[in-house]
Formats: structure tokens, C-alpha cells, sequence
């Protein structure tokens, strides 16, 4: 296949991927990553013509947000948000776990959790 067609379907790619998850920059930047090395290797292979694996690799199974109430030092009563991201499951169990700390946002635990989906069991 032509590098211009690879380089023209990894943009396309990348822009449904973008439309879909404005705002994501952690979560984009690894989707991109692995996008530019997995669809030239994709696009070698018939078997895997049409069968949208990046696409489907790149959508969250299941994300839970929820809330996570606790009292503090002082017995003042506090609430953190608390995720989980479960990316695919095709190869395997999910990987991770929840996350609680405040400095985590939607972004960066799709962004771990879609990495976890490449390593191996």
C-alpha cells in the first residue's frame, strides 16, 4: 500500500479519534502513538480488512466514575472522585485499577488504560 494512503487513513484515524474525545490531550497523544506504528502494520494484513481493530482498541469498554466521600484530619467530611477505565478485553482480563488521587482527570487514565490493552498477560 502507498505511504500516502497509510499516512491519509492514520490522519483520518486520529481525527474520528480526536472528535470523539475533545479535550483528552494525555489520551489523544497515545492514541497517535500507537496509531502511526499499528495501521501501516494493519493495512499489510487482509484478514484484518474492515474489522476496525485501532477503533475498537481506542473505546473504552466501560468507565465508571463515581464519588468517594471521606473524613479528613481535622473530621472535616470530603469528596474525591474515584475511576475506573476497562479498555478491551479481547486478549485478556482487564488491566489496572482505580484511581482516587486528585491529580488524576478522565484524560490521563484512559490515556494508562489504553496502554495496558498492548502489554502482554
Amino acid at each position: 500500500m502507498e505511504q500516502y494512503n497509510i499516512d491519509q487513513k492514520i490522519q483520518e484515524f486520529i481525527a474520528k479519534i480526536e472528535a470523539k474525545n475533545p479535550n483528552e490531550p494525555e489520551f489523544l497523544q497515545a492514541v497517535k502513538e500507537v496509531a502511526v506504528t499499528v495501521i501501516p502494520f494493519i493495512a499489510t494484513k487482509k484478514e484484518y480488512t474492515g474489522m476496525k481493530l485501532l477503533e475498537r482498541m481506542a473505546e473504552a469498554e466501560r468507565i465508571i466514575i463515581f464519588r468517594v466521600p471521606w473524613v479528613d484530619d481535622k473530621g472535616e467530611i470530603q469528596v474525591n472522585r474515584g475511576f475506573r477505565i476497562q479498555m478491551n478485553s479481547a486478549i485478556g482480563p482487564y488491566k489496572g485499577g482505580i484511581r482516587f488521587h486528585p491529580t488524576v482527570n478522565l484524560s490521563v487514565l484512559k490515556f494508562l488504560a489504553f496502554e495496558q490493552v498492548f502489554k502482554i498477560l
